[in-house]
């Protein structure tokens, strides 16, 4: 019996060990001010598991969101949150024209790439977004800005749902990266 255990412990945490492998990550991430407005710049990388991507050369499309949180911190009470944003992208392979697509579900640009590698740097770099006008923050506040890369699992056929619950191939989100926004200047 106890051998059964230990087998199950330690099955979980292999599976935990080798999930983190598959994540999307967050590499760097930086704001700056530019012209009175905050602007962001980041670098993601995604891994694509072995299961994931059978998923995808299948035809199944996955969907993943970038999610941007402005939040003023506050010491005794729970940080209010100031602004939410969310990109949004759909990857698939169309396996007739040998290509993968991207598209930019907020804006609707679609394109087209002969390489998954192509197709995953499309959406691995954020350039310019603007979180806010500087007028619209405190100089006495502090502000934080968090990013996070979300895999929508919910997204996938009701079959691939199922088999993902246990499965750290499908783990394929990010975890939070927090820094602060500085809104003095510095000299």
């Amino acid at each position: 019996m106890w051998r059964n255990v230990l087998f199950v412990v330690l099955v979980i945490l292999f599976n935990t060990a080798n999930a983190s492998k598959y994540a999307a990550e967050v590499k760097h991430a930086e704001t700056s001010l530019q012209q009175g407005k905050y602007i962001l710049a980041a670098d993601f990388e995604y891994h694509l598991s072995p299961q994931a991507n059978e998923a995808l050369q299948n035809g199944v499309p996955l969907f993943w969101q970038i999610k941007i949180k402005l939040q003023q911190q506050h010491d005794v009470w729970f940080n209010k949150t100031f602004s939410i944003s969310v990109l949004r992208y759909r990857l698939q392979y169309h396996a007739l024209l040998n290509m993968y697509r991207v598209k930019n579900e907020n804006t609707g640009e679609t394109r087209n790439f002969s390489t998954l590698t192509a197709a995953l740097n499309v959406m691995a770099t954020l350039r310019d977004f603007p979180l806010t006008l500087k007028e619209n923050l405190s100089l006495n506040a502090h502000y934080l800005v968090a990013i996070k890369v979300f895999f929508e699992d919910e997204e996938l056929p009701l079959p691939l749902q199922t088999q993902m619950i246990a499965n750290p191939q499908w783990q394929l989100s990010s975890d939070w990266t927090q820094w602060d926004l500085p809104t003095h200047p510095t000299f």
